[in-house]
């Protein structure tokens, strides 16, 4: 097994990990956070949406990482500057400072690739892409579990432990709470 992390530059790879299984539902396609505008993620349906994520993946830097396992593709982290996601306006999430931080805030691994370490690759890789193009420090924002089990659908945010072990630290309490479980605000200073 060889884990490689990459820029989501691929748009069919991304289709891979966040398309719809039907070409005119409306899935997220990580763009819920991605978009500054409620309104204009409200307004995107069906294959508007994976249209949307296209430009996005075409633009630089692309929208995120993906990872792949032996070549196949396993994996996607959502990682943008927060002043470019909706958690710039955010209430429930705090600010603690007026860095240009990045935001890590989707972290998803294909079924049938997970127990494999994918989610910590993914990080990493999350982490290298924002420090590759100068960020002072990346953010996450996912759920303080205690170790408690954390539903599937809802684990994309992460888990407190998982960027424990990627040197993030605690940085601020959040009044935001996902499947029962608050959520935290760990960074990592870049540098």
């Amino acid at each position: 097994m060889t884990i490689e992390v990459r820029p989501a530059t691929e748009f069919d790879d991304l289709a891979t990990m966040n398309g719809p299984k039907r070409p005119d539902a409306s899935v997220c396609w990580c763009l819920s956070y991605r978009l500054l505008s409620s309104t204009e993620n409200n307004a995107l349906r069906g294959p508007a949406r994976g249209e949307r994520m296209r430009e996005l993946v075409a633009q630089d830097p692309p929208p995120g990482v993906l990872a792949y396992d032996d070549g196949e593709v396993a994996g996607w982290a959502a990682v943008h500057r927060r002043a470019d996601t909706s958690y710039a306006k955010n209430g429930r999430i705090p600010h603690v400072d007026d860095l240009d931080v990045w935001s890590v805030w989707c972290i998803r691994v294909r079924p049938g690739f997970r127990k494999r370490g994918i989610s910590h690759a993914l990080l990493a890789g999350a982490v290298d892409f924002a420090r590759s193009h100068g960020a002072p420090a990346i953010e996450g924002y996912p759920v303080d579990n205690a170790g408690v089990r954390v539903e599937q659908t809802m684990a994309y945010v992460g888990t407190r432990a998982l960027f424990e072990k990627a040197g993030f630290s605690h940085a601020a309490d959040t009044t935001s709470v996902l499947n029962g479980f608050p959520r935290v605000l760990m960074r990592l200073p870049l540098k």
